[in-house]
């Protein structure tokens, strides 16, 4: 498929250099991945000039290899014991008041890196005890005692992304489940009524309206709480291209229907992406 050209309202702002150099000082001295990197996030420069980042656990080598995104694939290094305490203390130099946690996805793992998980919320706690976290899980080979691991921890929100609609996922995510992934939201409603949960949606990729509208559907009958909307953007030629550039106006409706559905919070935009200011979605519980 040939992308087509990028519409007026997808331009990446300009990058100040000298903000990613001391972030990657920072990420390098406690040899951290960010997912900022790792996925080509656009929103990358703006982050790091605000002194954020989204953490990226059990090293930067997936165990899948999903058509949209560039973290690499392959075989990973078992995980290291001192990056949840190094991402603490990344934390704390940072003065973060709000730390986000995602993951590679680990099928070699039996817990899926639940524990992983678990380790590092703990250690933020003891270095930031007022802090609230955000952690974007893997769907944890679908297991509702690697859920539980990871919630006994008790994040602020716990967030997996079904990506994208049903009928994609045998071009965009060919090694994932859809029903499993939003088995993975139920379950840790099962487990913990109380918990914040969020799921991430990318539009672009030849989906239709109604195919969103229906797994807003899917995800308010689970009782998830926020959604975010953005626009694929192909991270490299070896990516699937863009089917479309979404209009602005469409994500508005998707964020007015999602609001109607009952979500508590809803990002919809083409820029946003599941973890960009998830401190955000925080702001509208009472």
């Amino acid at each position: 498929m040939v992308e087509t050209k990028k519409p007026d309202w997808i331009r990446v702002k300009g990058v100040d250099w000298s903000v990613l150099e001391k972030m990657k000082t920072l990420t390098d001295r406690y040899k951290l991945h960010t997912v900022c990197e790792g996925a080509t996030c656009p929103n990358m420069g703006e982050c790091f000039a605000c002194g954020t980042a989204t953490f990226m656990l059990l090293g930067d080598i997936c165990t899948r290899n999903c058509a949209f995104c560039s973290v690499t694939s392959g075989r990973p290094l078992p995980p290291d014991p001192d990056e949840p305490r190094n991402v603490a203390l990344a934390a704390r130099d940072l003065g973060l008041k709000h730390v986000v946690l995602t993951c590679v996805t680990r099928d070699d793992l039996e817990d899926g890196g639940a524990s992983q998980f678990a380790r590092t919320l703990a250690e933020i706690r003891r270095c930031l005890p007022d802090a609230t976290t955000d952690v974007l899980v893997s769907d944890l080979r679908g297991r509702r005692e690697n859920i539980a691991i990871v919630l006994d921890e008790k994040p602020s929100i716990f967030a997996h992304n079904l990506e994208t609609v049903p009928d994609l996922y045998a071009t965009c995510r060919q090694q994932a489940d859809y029903n499993k992934s939003l088995s993975v939201l139920e379950m840790a409603k099962q487990i913990n009524p109380a918990q914040l949960t969020k799921c991430g949606l990318m539009v672009g990729l030849g989906e239709t309206p109604e195919q969103v509208l229906q797994v807003m559907r899917d995800l308010r009958a689970i009782g998830c709480d926020f959604l975010t909307i953005g626009q694929y953007l192909r991270p490299s030629v070896a990516n699937l291209a863009v089917a479309e550039f979404v209009n602005p106006d469409q994500f508005e409706r998707y964020g007015k229907a999602g609001l109607e559905l009952g979500f508590t919070y809803v990002a919809s935009s083409p820029f946003v992406r599941s973890s960009f200011h998830s401190e955000d979605a925080l702001k509208h519980i009472r």
